[in-house]
């Protein structure tokens, strides 16, 4: 193959040749556009903004716009520059002498920087302006940008710089007042699902708007990395002999179908913990990562309050998801819907720091699902106020609720942890028993929920084992792990510490007191209370 007919990813292919074609930047070409009809130009330009939203593309336009000479040769600078004219091809293609691109990450020394500023002195050989771009200033060297400083606060007449970065807080601030700076802002998911179709419509292929919807999310406001997704679906479908569909987008990106998202947020909201725990796993099945699941569910959860406050319509959201999320945000309180975000944002803060972030996910749904059981606590305040019967369990928030189901009786349950120890001996489990006494600290009690946090290192099965005692112990399906929350000290400790306290009490009696100042050699003999009432 050519290098003519060299295949060209489409993020090169589809790089902004003009000011019109940069995405979601109109203010900072109207500022530009102004500032050179007016002859107002900076001698030095930063411009900053996240990957791919078109830093070095612009800073290529800027320099085509001030060198442009026009279609006859007269021209000036200008914000729409011809493209045919010498210095505007040569700028396209890269090679002109006069327009010198540097990367910063490979040019981080003083040494390399004095290079930069002896060559300025020297007059442009046929452009109108000497211009330096340079790609990801903030990895100069402090000697680097000390030595730039000079030279850029007073440069020549015919030199001009333009900076761009990605962590602008990088630089320093003597830098940033000598540069007019421009924040390229992230590109909205519709415009740039909008731009995704005119570049399908342009290679002749095809695609589906959902899936042109879920690469422009997962771009991130980045036109660059759509584009390199993109024209990764499009080699995925070729393969598969038709158009790229939503399905092989979610698939090749290992995301989660917004469709099952919506369904398990409803189980939750249902708070039937069985269905939410096995949908989670046909997404893990699929290969989509819990972490993914659950800021799935936190989107889900925005959605339903930024419907419930009147917000604009996602252009992204399909009409199906739009009605669900209305339908939602009218049963559902800013109360409800404010403890299921902060829930979620717990659930995913472990869930991304834990070594099983599956069973992380889960017991965070767990948590979810108990919730839902719970009345509001503003409602649960009054109610204590007013002196109300409290009922066993709210009903559930869902659009659609679950089939009524006979209450489980609560009698089985021990009424504290202490007791459940107890009765795990008197079931016939000793090392369980024991175990749980001296060596784990509780950290939230709530049956059929224990979560424990081991105090010293644990079988490797110890938390299997004690889920399948439970069940056999009181007829239900426990949920037992642990999580980041405090732990109280254990069993044994506690009682360890109770014992010391009491005999500290005995020994600052002053009877006891006086004793010891008449019999220096004496020792307090440990007794129990028992012993003491029958002594």
């Amino acid at each position: 193959m050519s290098e003519s007919s060299a295949y060209r990813v489409l993020a090169r292919k589809y790089r902004p040749q003009r000011f019109s074609e940069l995405i979601g930047q109109d203010a900072m070409v109207q500022t530009l556009g102004n500032a050179i009809k007016r002859g107002r130009l900076a001698h030095a330009f930063l411009l900053t903004g996240v990957r791919g939203v078109g830093k070095t593309s612009t800073a290529r336009l800027i320099a085509k716009a001030l060198n442009c000479i026009g279609p006859g040769g007269q021209g000036g600078p200008t914000i729409d520059p011809c493209g045919v004219c010498e210095p505007c091809r040569e700028i396209a293609e890269g090679r002109n002498i006069d327009v010198i691109e540097m990367d910063a990450a490979s040019h981080t020394g003083v040494d390399d920087m004095r290079a930069v500023i002896d060559a300025a002195r020297l007059a442009a050989f046929g452009a109108r302006f000497k211009v330096y771009i340079i790609d990801e200033v903030h990895m100069l060297s402090k000697n680097a940008f000390n030595a730039l400083l000079k030279t850029l606060e007073e440069p020549p007449e015919h030199v001009k710089f333009l900076l761009a970065t990605t962590e602008v807080n990088k630089v320093p601030v003597t830098i940033l007042s000598r540069c007019q700076r421009f924040d390229l802002r992230r590109i909205p998911a519709d415009k740039l699902a909008a731009h995704f179709a005119s570049v399908i419509e342009k290679e002749g292929a095809q695609a589906e708007d959902e899936a042109l919807a879920l690469i422009a999310r997962a771009a991130e406001g980045s036109a660059r990395d759509g584009l390199s997704i993109l024209d990764q679906a499009i080699a995925h479908a070729d393969m598969e002999g038709g158009e790229v569909t939503a399905a092989q987008v979610r698939e090749m990106l290992g995301l989660s179908d917004r469709g099952a998202i919506r369904r398990l947020f409803g189980q939750l909201l249902g708070g039937d913990a069985g269905a939410s725990l096995k949908a989670l796993r046909d997404q893990y099945d699929l290969g989509v990562d819990p972490v993914g699941v659950i800021r799935g569910l936190l989107e889900a959860v925005h959605g339903v309050t930024m419907a419930k406050m009147g917000g604009g319509l996602d252009p992204a959201q399909s009409a199906e998801e739009r009605e669900a999320m209305g339908e939602w945000a009218s049963r559902l309180s800013f109360a409800q819907l404010h403890r299921l975000w902060q829930l979620l944002l717990k659930g995913h803060e472990e869930t991304v720091r834990s070594a099983m972030p599956l069973e992380a996910a889960e017991m965070a749904l767990l948590r979810i699902v108990h919730a839902s059981e719970l009345p509001d606590p503003a409602e649960l305040l009054r109610r204590m106020s007013s002196g109300e019967a409290m009922p066993v369990a709210a009903a559930p928030a869902s659009a659609a609720p679950p089939p009524p189901a006979p209450e489980a009786p609560r009698a089985h349950y021990p009424a504290t942890f202490p007791d459940l120890v107890e009765l795990m001996g008197k079931s016939g489990k000793p090392l369980l028993a024991q175990q749980l006494h001296d060596f784990v600290g509780l950290q939230r009690y709530a049956p059929p929920e224990l979560a424990v946090k081991p105090l010293k290192p644990l079988p490797g099965d110890f938390f299997r084992d004690l889920t399948a005692a439970l069940k056999t112990m009181t007829g239900t399906a426990w949920a037992v792990g642990s999580d980041e929350s405090e732990a109280q000290p254990s069993l044994l400790q506690q009682e360890q510490a109770a014992e010391a306290a009491a005999k500290q009490a005995i020994l600052d009696t002053p009877i006891v007191k006086a004793a010891f100042e008449a019999f220096p050699d004496a020792e307090l003999i440990d007794y129990s209370t028992s012993e003491q009432r029958s002594a």
